[in-house]
């Protein structure tokens, strides 16, 4: 359970998940079961975008599922109608895929998002929505640790729409007194993630390269810093950020104060998974132009104001994930 001190604020609660089939809205799902929420997720399925009946196997009977594109107005004023809270996670997440086809980026990192403002502004005010941003936003850094503060200098598309996909959730929040909270991510990472390319990050293409015996790529010179977030953190900071009033209106960073390279990430994961290799590959020119360097975030905003802060270390955490794609790889890869 990743929750339990936050059960009583969920029970008996009618709550959203959108993007529900997913990496992070199905661990969310199931720990919204087990605090007792009623639970309704709406996906997509589109199949580059990683949802997943398998993600919520064994969680059918617990929850109502709709397969539904957040493009579709019309359903959406349904879906929202009655909740008490929605956790607001559809979205388009290549930054490569919004480089090659920015339209259906901008339709769903946009427009559906202020579709699904305006189906709660006439049909449910008062539901308490939890955004989920990105650190893309930010860009390349200018200081590290990256804070609140720091500049919104996108250097792709995707980043680009996700930030201006939170800013229309801030202002429905100002304007509309919609009870909104915005969380950025960060390098998110664990059982359920798509790991069949590297399409949405180049750690799950890792896992599944290590779980089958193959060599892990890394581009450039490993030596760029991230900072990454286990699933059930950044789960637990979704539940606290929509069970607390003082999070209304405001944005918070994820992160970890442990940042490695990504040389210092390869030879980790080859330790904890008992063996495997690793060699450099210059940068694909597509990707090199959008990568950032070294990123790494400042969460103390949301560490002092709602008491978050990561409790798996990486090391456990890649423990657990190659535990779990050892055993399920299989039905995530093929």
């Amino acid at each position: 359970m990743i929750a339990p001190d936050l059960a009583d604020d969920f029970r008996g609660k009618a709550v959203l998940v959108t993007g529900g089939l997913g990496f992070i809205g199905s661990t969310l799902a199931r720990e919204l079961v087990v605090l007792g929420a009623n639970v309704v997720l709406i996906d997509s399925l589109i199949p580059e975008y990683g949802g997943s009946r398998a993600n919520i196997e064994g969680l059918e009977s617990d929850v109502e599922v709709h397969i539904s594109d957040v493009r579709d107005e019309h359903a959406l004023k349904e879906h929202v109608r009655d909740r008490d809270v929605i956790f607001n996670l559809a979205g388009q997440t290549s930054h490569l895929d919004s480089m090659i086809d920015p339209y259906t980026d901008l339709e769903i990192n946009c427009r559906a998002q202020l579709s699904i403002l305006e189906a709660c502004r006439h049909n449910n005010p008062d539901v308490k929505i939890v955004f989920a941003s990105t650190r893309q936003l930010y860009g390349r850094p200018r200081y590290l640790p990256v804070d609140e503060r720091h500049p919104i200098a996108p250097v792709d598309v995707n980043g680009i729409n996700k930030a201006a996909g939170e800013w229309y959730h801030l202002v429905y929040g100002d304007v509309y007194r919609i009870p909104v909270a915005v969380l950025r991510l960060t390098n998110t990472y664990g059982p359920r993630m798509r790991v069949r390319d590297a399409r949405q990050t180049f750690l799950g293409d890792w896992l599944r390269r290590l779980v089958r015996g193959e060599e892990l790529v890394i581009w450039g010179d490993g030596k760029q810093r991230r900072d990454f977030n286990y699933v059930d953190d950044a789960v637990r900071a979704f539940l606290l950020a929509a069970s607390r009033d003082d999070a209304n209106g405001r944005t918070y960073n994820l992160g970890d104060s442990n940042h490695v390279s990504l040389h210092e990430l390869a030879e980790l994961m080859v330790r904890v998974n008992g063996s495997g290799s690793y060699r450099f590959e210059p940068f694909p020119a597509d990707r090199k132009v959008i990568d950032v360097g070294d990123y790494y975030s400042d969460f103390a905003r949301i560490r002092d104001s709602l008491g978050w802060e990561p409790r798996v270390t990486l090391e456990e955490g890649l423990q657990r994930s190659i535990r779990f794609y050892r055993e399920q790889g299989d039905r995530y890869w093929s």
